[in-house]
């Protein structure tokens, strides 16, 4: 097992309020860290109307070294409510520790949306729910630059991050669709060792069949049998601590993703 480096006290939150605090300041240093990483890319998807206004969906794309081009790829969603920032926050302090290990990530090809409910956050849109709605029937913009991405890229997995329920503990790990591959089947992309970096409850999944909503309603449409993995963290964490904890269990379900990878690839 890779070892995790500590985050820096400059990429934490400045306080623990869950909303937009200090989101716009992380935001711009991930911006900034793209500038000077050869593996980082910003990549925002649009534009789309808010309003009067043209908006973005900022999206980062991580490349780790000698990825080829038929590799297996991932998504990071959060920020689907714009009321709630922690899995945002979760995300962008990923992408720095993936900048400060981009060497060790050899292969990962990885892209990273913080923020889905762009109109919320930056044009005051009410409030949507946007992980409640099937990418394919539905009108809403940023859905919508999903459902396109997804089809043009045909990500293996996804991987949204959230709050849990107000007075969970523990974080939440569920898995919807197939992540496994038939020829063997107990091979498992999360497992409870990963649980170190923080207390987790594993739930039953859904077959990528039976969703209602989120990527899966697009998963026939796709090249390759995908999953999605949903992360709920607790309730009752600060915003630091999920973020610390958070990323490097992430971390960590990227490197064995990444181990999932190359034992498939020689099967």
């Amino acid at each position: 097992m890779d070892v995790l480096p500590i985050i820096p006290a400059e990429v934490l939150a400045p306080s623990d309020n869950p909303t937009t605090s200090g989101f716009r300041a992380h935001l711009s240093a991930v911006y900034a860290l793209t500038q000077t990483s050869p593996h980082l890319f910003a990549s925002p998807l649009g534009p789309f109307t808010c309003g009067r206004e043209s908006a973005y969906m900022p999206r980062f794309v991580f490349f780790g070294p000698e990825c080829p081009r038929e590799s297996w790829r991932l998504a990071f969603l959060a920020g689907l409510d714009h009321r709630d920032m922690r899995g945002s926050r979760v995300v962008l302090a990923l992408i720095e520790l993936l900048g400060q290990m981009a060497e060790a990530a050899h292969g990962l090809h990885a892209s990273f949306f913080p923020i889905v409910d762009v109109a919320g956050l930056f044009f005051g849109a009410p409030h949507r729910a946007l992980g409640a709605y099937h990418w394919g029937r539905n009108q809403l913009p940023e859905l919508s630059l999903l459902e396109k991405d997804a089809r043009l890229h045909g990500y293996q997995g996804f991987v949204r991050i959230e709050t849990g329920e107000p007075g969970d503990d523990v974080a939440v790990v569920q898995i919807n669709g197939s992540p496994f591959n038939p020829l063997d089947p107990d091979l498992e992309i999360v497992t409870s060792e990963d649980g170190e970096t923080m207390p987790v409850r594993f739930e039953a999944g859904l077959g990528a069949h039976a969703a209602v909503a989120g990527p899966l309603t697009v998963a026939d449409d796709l090249p390759h049998p995908t999953f999605e993995l949903i992360l709920k963290l607790p309730g009752t964490w600060t915003m630091v601590r999920c973020q610390q904890a958070a990323a490097r269990f992430l971390l960590r379900f990227l490197w064995r993703y990444r181990a999932f990878q190359a034992y498939g690839q020689h099967l």
